[in-house]
């Protein structure tokens, strides 16, 4: 029988490799739902009935940070709540769309708004200037 000496560094930068891939497996599970079995996640469920008055931050705040830890990108879907918790998702509907979407930074800073909604979503929706939009909280769904 033939042994092989690794040498520490060697194993320490393997160890750490095999950690970062479990973790990103991880991550990857529990944002796409699955749950081993070959079942995907129940699509969440609304509950409530609300309306707001929504309006976009506009291309002004791309790049800028969010109290959520993101940053802004032209491209970034979410809205801002001063009170739900980071991450937390909603359905929004306006004009015959239903979006779920989540939350992504705090705001809004202009008075009388319910939220803001970041310029993608925005233009996803076809919302110009301050509108009033239906939505409500996304409950995982019962199972």
């Amino acid at each position: 029988m033939t042994s092989y000496r690794v040498p520490g560094a060697a194993l320490q930068g393997l160890l750490g490799t095999a950690a970062a891939v479990l973790l990103a497996a991880a991550i990857a599970a529990a944002a796409t739902g699955w749950r081993g079995g070959g079942e995907p996640a129940a699509a969440p469920q609304p509950v409530g009935n609300l309306v707001a008055l929504v309006g976009s931050a506009g291309p002004g705040a791309f790049g800028r940070h969010t109290a959520c830890g993101g940053v802004l990108h032209p491209d970034t879907l979410g809205i801002a709540h001063p009170t739900l918790p980071c991450g937390a998702r909603v359905f929004i509907d306006y004009h015959g769309l239903h979006v779920l979407t989540q939350v992504v930074d705090r705001g809004p800073y202009e008075r009388g708004r319910g939220f803001d909604v970041t310029d993608a979503l925005a233009r996803r929706l076809g919302l110009q200037g301050v509108q009033r939009v239906q939505w409500s909280y996304a409950a995982p769904a019962a199972r």
